[in-house]
């Protein structure tokens, strides 16, 4: 690995930085003590600040030289409403808080970015460091650009990165095109008409209705949509009924859809609606549905993805680029991000957990479990991509 050594010998810092934000977690919207650390920092190192774009975004603006030049990079600052089980030094002060899915270190890693770029200024232009809130179900990268994000901080192009559990620490991949799912979420109630349930033929059993349209649903994943195209139809959720020998008057179904494209999400959405009030008028019964578009699908775009696997090879080496990466029907909102600019999103591989110290939770160290614990090793890796990624993409002509 080709690390730079300033942020090397900063590496105690940043794991001082990080273990503090894990064992602080803050919700969507409620990360003020985050900020402030974030804050704190950056204005530590020379640094001017932006706040509360997003409500407790955070944005750092390092400037040299007379280049109207300027990228972003952005992590997120917001933990999961889960109870963590570890019970290592740095674990969540807060109950039913944690951070589960590595935002710590995304941050630090990079604060780490911004301290080195600050300090050495190797570069001619501006880069904004973006500290978002509310990546976890709540857009917070939406709100920021909603509050005027690329208005205050006009980027040419927006970078962003996640750790990968499972895969080997340090080593980096990304995927060019559709590289994680949009996420969206419907809700259907069936109106029926109950009765007893020893006299059914004077009911319109909207349990049955369910059934059929639970079934029929997915026959637009088998038999709608392109084979080529991939989506994802989950009914998580179905409520009927309060007694054994009743037929109740109503039945609900959520759950989630999941795709690549917009193309397909819109067709899975338009027949959902078809088969649903059809299926219901065929029974003699009516549906009421809802469908909600969360985030879209995370696209990378083409020339920003080939430099930034120039750049992650330049640190990580050939040998350290994971070459079977595959997409992932998990959801990230940087996706809105890369609707208004052109820009990346990465994966740095976290390990197999191993890294955990002593009296961590007995579950696996996955994203979103209440085991997992960000792996320290990866700072100084994650600051360096950060900063080598900011200071080519300024020395070069523009990729557009």
């Amino acid at each position: 690995m080709k690390l730079i050594d300033p942020i090397l010998q900063f590496q105690n810092e940043l794991k001082l930085i990080r273990r503090s934000i894990h064992a602080n977690p803050e919700l969507s919207y409620e990360e003020f003590k985050t900020a402030d650390l974030v804050a704190e920092k950056l204005t530590e190192w020379g640094i001017p600040i932006i706040r509360g774009l997003g409500g407790t975004g955070v944005v750092g603006i390092i400037s040299n030289g007379n280049s109207k030049r300027s990228v972003g990079l952005r992590a997120d600052m917001d933990a999961l409403p889960l109870q963590e089980l570890n019970d290592f030094a740095h674990k969540s002060v807060n109950a039913g808080k944690m951070h589960a899915c590595g935002h710590d270190g995304h941050t630090t890693m990079l604060l780490g970015a911004a301290y080195y770029l600050a300090k050495h200024k190797n570069f001619e232009g501006t880069v904004y460091v973006i500290f978002q809130p509310a990546e976890e179900g709540a857009a917070g990268a939406k709100r920021m650009m909603d509050d005027g994000l690329f208005e205050q901080c006009p980027v040419e192009a927006v970078f962003g990165m996640h750790n990968w559990p499972g895969s080997p620490a340090g080593t980096m991949g990304v995927i060019p095109g559709p590289m994680m799912a949009s996420s969206n979420e419907f809700e259907l109630t069936i109106r029926g008409k109950g009765s007893h349930a020893a006299q059914p033929h004077l009911s319109i059993d909207p349990v049955m209705v369910a059934v059929q349209i639970a079934q029929s649903w997915q026959t637009i994943v088998s038999r709608n949509k392109n084979p080529l195209d991939a989506g994802v139809l989950s009914i998580t959720q179905i409520h009927s009924g309060s007694a054994t020998n009743i037929v109740p008057d109503s039945a609900s179904m959520i759950g989630t859809v999941r795709t690549f494209t917009l193309e397909t999400l819109a067709l899975i959405e338009t027949r959902m609606g078809e088969i649903a009030r059809h299926t219901a008028a065929a029974f003699g019964a009516s549906v009421e549905f809802s469908f909600k578009r969360n985030y879209p699908p995370l696209i990378n775009h083409e020339q920003e993805t080939n430099f930034a696997l120039e750049v992650m090879e330049d640190i990580v080496g050939a040998s350290g680029i994971l070459k079977k990466l595959e997409p992932t029907m998990g959801s990230e909102d940087f996706a809105f991000m890369l609707q208004e600019k052109p820009g990346c999103y990465v994966f740095i591989g976290n390990g197999d957990g191993n890294h955990r110290t002593a009296g961590h939770g007995l579950g696996p160290c996955n994203l979103h479990n209440p085991s997992y614990d960000f792996n320290d090793e990866l700072l100084p890796i994650g600051a360096s991509y950060w900063s080598r990624l900011a200071e080519q993409f300024l020395a070069r002509p523009s990729l557009r």
